[in-house]
């Protein structure tokens, strides 16, 4: 041991020799408690998954490999206690619209078998072709207003999407512009997997210029959005929303000796979540049926980094912050 590191203690007496060794003791141990310290405890409250699909691949008519009875029980399971619904075609949404109403009340308090609320999206895809072309397709603003109209077993369609731009110019497409009017008019949320030009070009084309826009943006810029732009974007609208799943740089794997592998938030992406800790969701994006075989990790790979954050942020990002935005109760208003 280097002598440097009693450098502090008083010359040596043969009187202390017992307190030296003490002390000495007591560094040591201090050493091996912080290089000890266990994880910090994950999440363990309630989780609204914010960006579910139940597409026809998953189910197809009841005959697919997760049907309804498969989906509930994972979602009991890892205490996801509502969800944001938004399928192609609409069929998947419906259905579990028409469960959460069928089960209303809660089965018990126990978890696993808590009942589920669905948040149900009017989607824009019938089909495959519609991702290529709705922003432009006015047959798909005539379904939107009518699946408006019919509503769910559950309650009114709360949102539109999820969409996706792979050209954010087609933000400025005249189907694109009529909705994002029409959500801004009605108060409905968005969904929108986009990149942050497109953030822009919705929010431009809303009467309000995004001010009162509940945009809801899927995985918080897929490409990479670097930390400062996402920042900028919360800034200047006060109602967007970053969801997180497969968000880029989000957890960062550990290289220390006893914590290798670990996933744990990125500092840069830690810092804003606590700046903005009633901006940001979490997700499954179920949107193939993988995601559904890997939807326990998901859920526990959430609450293990929410695990990492002050109480109240891990639970606003968790329930609290999609509660108020779909008039829900809070988290610790749930049993």
């Amino acid at each position: 041991m280097r002598l440097g590191v009693f450098s502090k203690f008083k010359p040596f007496r043969a009187v202390g020799l017992m307190e030296c060794a003490g002390a000495a003791s007591i560094l040591i141990a201090g050493l091996v408690l912080v290089q000890a310290q266990p994880a910090a405890p994950a999440y363990s409250g309630p989780l609204l998954d914010a960006h579910l699909h139940y597409n026809s691949e998953a189910w197809n008519g009841q005959t697919g490999p997760h049907p309804v009875a498969d989906v509930l029980q994972r979602m009991q399971r890892n205490g996801v206690r509502a969800i944001v619904a938004n399928s192609r075609p609409n069929d998947g949404t419906l259905l579990l619209a028409r469960l959460a109403n069928a089960q209303a009340a809660p089965v018990s308090s126990e978890p696993g078998t808590q009942a589920i609320t669905v948040v149900p999206f009017v989607r824009l895809y019938r089909n495959r072709a519609d991702y290529d072309t709705w922003f432009q397709d006015e047959s798909i603003y005539s379904m939107v207003l009518t699946e408006l109209a019919r509503g769910t077993e559950a309650g009114p369609f709360r949102g539109i999407g999820e969409f996706h731009l792979y050209d954010s110019a087609n933000a400025n497409g005249p189907v694109a512009k009529k909705l994002m009017a029409l959500a801004d008019d009605k108060a409905l949320a968005v969904l929108a997997h986009v990149d942050d030009v497109a953030i822009d070009l919705l929010m431009a084309n809303t009467p309000s210029k995004g001010q009162r826009t509940k945009l809801i943006w899927a995985h918080t810029g897929l490409t990479g959005v670097p930390v400062e732009r996402v920042d900028a974007l919360l800034a200047r609208y006060p109602l967007l929303m970053g969801e997180l799943s497969y968000r880029p740089g989000l957890t960062c794997t550990s290289d220390k000796d006893g914590d290798r592998g670990t996933q744990h938030l990125c500092p840069a992406w830690r810092a804003l979540l606590i700046k903005y800790p009633t901006r940001f969701l979490i997700g499954s994006d179920t949107w193939v049926n993988q995601r559904w075989l890997y939807y326990d990790e998901l859920m526990q790979g959430y609450r293990a980094w929410l695990g990492e954050l002050p109480p109240e942020v891990a639970a606003n990002i968790a329930w609290n912050n999609g509660a108020h935005l779909f008039d829900l109760p809070p988290a610790d208003a749930l049993r």
